[in-house]
């Protein structure tokens, strides 16, 4: 078994934090170290959803809370594996210790906005692990907390967060923190649909998901034993109505379509390195700053300003309704959606007459890389097999695998709220971005 303090607390209902939903987290002296660093308190000042909060009023709460979520996820994994003779040869107290304290520093380098602005993929971003890998230095105050508290290095740490040695231990941990059912996600969709209002990722069985691992057949991931099968598989259901329902909502959507066209036109005037360094509400005070009197002002003023204006859905492609438009833009560069926004924006200028903006129409598409699939093992233990789960169980086969991208996230054109009261009947303005697309990338 493992000997570590955080362990010893679990349950015992002394040395804790409160969060919701009524979770007490073992909050020993050396975890108190860890998120007393101006580091780990940065992340009390960056919202989890960012602006799903503006179709979601409740979706304000933090990476801080998402955090201390996880850890005690991270505990709960722990506590069950250790019971695991295969799991105690692999993971060593060193690694466990790791583990733990890597669950609770997972979101390090984020910055506000985060998400949408990597998926714009522009040349030039620094990628957040180069602010983990910062925060985390030799000499750095948190790297100091890690090795009089942990007794490990930053370097270790960074190791497991971003990979850069390869053994089966490290493999395991890895797995346990961002994999198919991992503390990551076990938290995220329980915690966002709490405070988004909304059931959806509530709706399976955590502690029968976490009473059912065990390791994979290799040893080096985890799988689940068959009693854990109805769980799983309801996981990736509350997964999948979690994106389709939150993350990919259209309004959600039409908030981030509007904040990555207005941080697109602004990234070059920025200090990116300084600005990534902000809390949400200073980013939000430097945007808008910088884009009083340019094109994205009234995008910017929309999103942040005293009142609120989201883009309304003009039109919608998936692969069931025009597939053939939803693959021309899925997976697109950023830059050719904002060319198509504003061809589409001049095509109707001309149709109507009157002056269209360019930032008044918004191309929307998936991004090229895709979700993680859920690919896991179910150990039928009479047997002594493994086999995968999507094999076994067609909720998962339908879902979990390429057709999750293609289903959730569909191709949207927003435009300027008084512009949709103005366009041409819904067939001729499928027909102008069709002929957009036919210009842009020879689609016909």
């Amino acid at each position: 078994m493992y000997d570590l303090p955080e362990l010893a607390s679990l349950g015992t209902g002394r040395g804790l934090v409160r969060i919701p939903m009524e979770l007490d987290v073992p909050f020993t002296p050396r975890v108190r170290a860890v998120v007393d660093t101006a580091e780990f308190q940065r992340l009390s000042r960056i919202t989890q959803l960012g602006l799903a909060s503006r179709v979601y009023p409740g979706a304000t709460h933090t990476r801080f809370e998402h955090a201390l979520g996880v850890f005690h996820n991270a505990l709960r994994y722990l506590d069950h594996l250790q019971h695991d003779e295969r799991f105690r040869a692999v993971v060593t107290p060193r690694h466990a210790t790791l583990f733990v304290v890597s669950s609770l520093l997972h979101d390090l380098g984020h910055w506000p906005f985060c998400h949408p602005i990597e998926d714009m993929a522009l040349e030039g971003l620094p990628p957040h692990e180069e602010f983990a890998a910062e925060f985390l230095a030799p000499g750095s105050p948190l790297a100091g907390v890690l090795e009089s508290q942990w007794g490990v290095t930053g370097e270790e740490v960074l190791d497991v967060l971003v990979k850069k040695s390869d053994t089966p231990a490290l493999r395991l941990v890895r797995s346990m923190l961002s994999g198919p059912i991992d503390v990551d996600k076990m938290d995220y969709l329980d915690r966002d649909s709490l405070h988004a209002g909304v059931p959806y990722g509530r709706n399976f069985d955590r502690h029968r998901l976490v009473q059912s691992l065990v390791l994979n057949e290799v040893g080096d991931g985890l799988a689940i034993s068959t009693k854990g099968r109805t769980a799983a598989e309801l996981m990736v259901f509350a997964r999948y109505v979690m994106f389709s329902e939150v993350y990919w909502h259209h309004a959600v959507r039409s908030a981030t379509t509007m904040f990555a066209r207005s941080f697109f036109e602004l990234h070059e005037r920025l200090d990116l390195r300084a600005f990534f360094t902000n809390s949400e509400a200073e980013t939000i005070a430097e945007l808008r700053e910088h884009a009083a009197g340019t094109a994205v002002e009234p995008l910017v003023e929309g999103l942040f300003g005293p009142t609120r204006r989201l883009h309304k859905r003009l039109a919608e492609f998936s692969v069931y309704l025009e597939p053939e438009l939803y693959t021309a833009f899925a997976g697109q560069p950023f830059e050719s959606l904002v060319r198509c926004g504003g061809r589409i924006a001049r095509a109707l200028s001309e149709r109507l007459g009157t002056d269209v903006a360019e930032t008044d129409v918004l191309v929307d598409a998936p991004p090229p890389h895709r979700e993680v699939e859920f690919a896991v093992d179910i150990h039928f233990p009479k047997e002594n097999v493994y086999r995968p789960l999507r094999e076994v169980s067609p909720v998962v086969e339908a879902l979990a695998a390429r057709q999750f991208d293609d289903c959730v996230k569909r191709v949207r054109v927003f435009g300027a709220a008084d512009l949709a009261g103005r366009l041409p009947d819904h067939e001729t303005f499928v027909e102008i971005v069709r002929g957009v697309v036919r210009d842009e990338f020879g689609v016909h």
